[in-house]
């Protein structure tokens, strides 16, 4: 099973939102492999590309921190599974 997770951070555009999100990864001891991030009129939208494989926590604890985070700031954030993700998007 593959320790990649990808981080979707979507909301409102404000100060803070990176250093927030990737404190609560760093705290986490996950590692972001890549990251990208725009404006769509006002609206904030990221994403990444991070591996768990070194991360003492489990994905659900990580995961429930990260929407923890998310709802302290007003914004939506899915953690989903890589594995999960690319079967999803696979027709």
């Amino acid at each position: 099973m593959s320790s990649k997770i990808f981080v979707t951070v979507s909301g409102v555009d404000k100060v803070g939102i990176v250093a927030k999100v990737t404190a609560v990864l760093a705290q986490y001891e996950v590692n972001i492999e890549d990251i990208k991030q725009t404006l769509m009129q006002g609206h904030f939208v990221m994403f990444m590309l991070c591996d768990i494989a070194k991360s003492t926590y489990t994905f659900k604890e990580i995961k429930e921190a990260l929407t923890n985070a998310g709802g302290e700031m007003g914004m939506e954030i899915w953690v989903q599974k890589k594995e999960i993700f690319d079967n999803m998007h696979n027709i």
